[in-house]
Formats: C-alpha cells, structure tokens, sequence
C-alpha cells in the first residue's frame, strides 16, 4: 500500500504536444509512454481537437471538473460526458477528437496495454462508510472531492486529488469519509 500525494504527481507534455499531463501512477515504474502496461494521470484540456493516439491502448475517461467534452470516436456516435456521466472506455488506438462544451476541462485519463492489462473504473459518491473491494491485482483509489480516510490502514488520509496504491494483499478496504466525497476507484488486472 502506498500513498501518491498530489503534490508530488510527474507533469509531463502529452505526447501530440497540444498540452500538460499529471501522471499520477505508472507501471513498470518509471516507463515512458510507449514502455507501459497501465498508467493513470490527470489532464487539463484547454481548447478543443485530436487526441493523441496510442496503439495498442485501451483507454477510459472521466471528466473531473467543467463542463464537459464530446468526444467523437472513429465511426461511433458521439459521446457527452460531463462531471456527472459514467467513465468511458474506449480504444485510444481509434482516431479521436473533442470539443469541448464550454470551456477548459480538466479529466482523469487509464489507460493499459491490451495484452498486458485490463482495467476499469468506478465513480464512487460516499457519506458513510463504505467497504471498496479492490479485486486481484492493483487498485487506485483517487479522491476526488473532500477527504478519505482509511481507519483499518493505520488512519490513512487522502485530500483532493491524492491516491492510494493497494496491491493484492489488501482484497477489500473500508473507507469513511472525513465529509461528504466522491472517490474513483481504478482496479487493473494483469491480462489473460
């Protein structure tokens, strides 16, 4: 178990230039953008366009804070999604483009490498406290909004923005929220 404070997250350039990424988490650790199994960051989109793409990639999206985006995959109908919308996975090896539905957003981007990693994602609104099952394999749990905290993990606390790293070891954690909060809850699983 390991806790990723905001603070020190990596920003680094994304990889069609168009901006700034926060990498919150990556493995193996250390990997650039063309050597990872999985990797969660947080992005701030400023203007509408392509995104990057990346072969091989499967990827979910989530819009953390603004209004929103569209985002326009391949052949596929285009999808709204808002603060409010379910994560949405999809491809990142598909052409892809967004606009954004007024102005700048900012998102939470999992992606893994088909072959290598599964992963899903899961909003979580909470006021009391609650049992997150974190599967086999590895689990991130972002807050999001307000304050978690981890009574059975030695009284761990997260703030805006910081994550919690869980290995296998830990199949189920019990958090309570200091106040109302939304958590993200990303579990990876090493592919089949």
């Amino acid at each position: 178990m390991r806790i990723l404070r905001a603070a020190d997250y990596r920003v680094m350039p994304w990889k069609n230039g168009g901006g700034t990424t926060t990498e919150i988490a990556v493995s193996p650790n250390g990997a650039g953008l063309d050597e990872f199994d999985w990797r969660v960051s947080i992005a701030r989109v400023k203007g509408s366009g392509p995104f990057s793409s990346f072969a091989g990639i499967d990827r979910t999206l989530s819009v953390l804070e603004g209004d929103g985006i569209v985002l326009d995959v391949a052949d596929r109908p285009a999808v709204r999604l808002t603060p409010a919308s379910a994560p949405f996975a999809f491809p990142a090896d598909l052409p892809t483009s967004a606009t954004l539905i007024a102005g700048p957003i900012t998102d939470l981007n999992v992606m893994t490498r088909r072959g290598r990693a599964l992963h899903t994602v899961e909003r979580l609104a909470i006021s009391q406290p609650v049992d997150i099952a974190t599967r086999a394999g590895s689990a991130l749990i972002l807050c999001h909004k307000g304050e978690a905290v981890f009574p059975e993990a030695g009284s761990i606390r997260l703030g805006p923005l910081d994550t919690l790293l869980v290995g296998p070891e830990t199949p189920i954690l019990k958090v309570k929220p200091a106040r109302d909060m939304t958590l993200f809850v990303v579990r990876i699983a090493t592919a089949a």
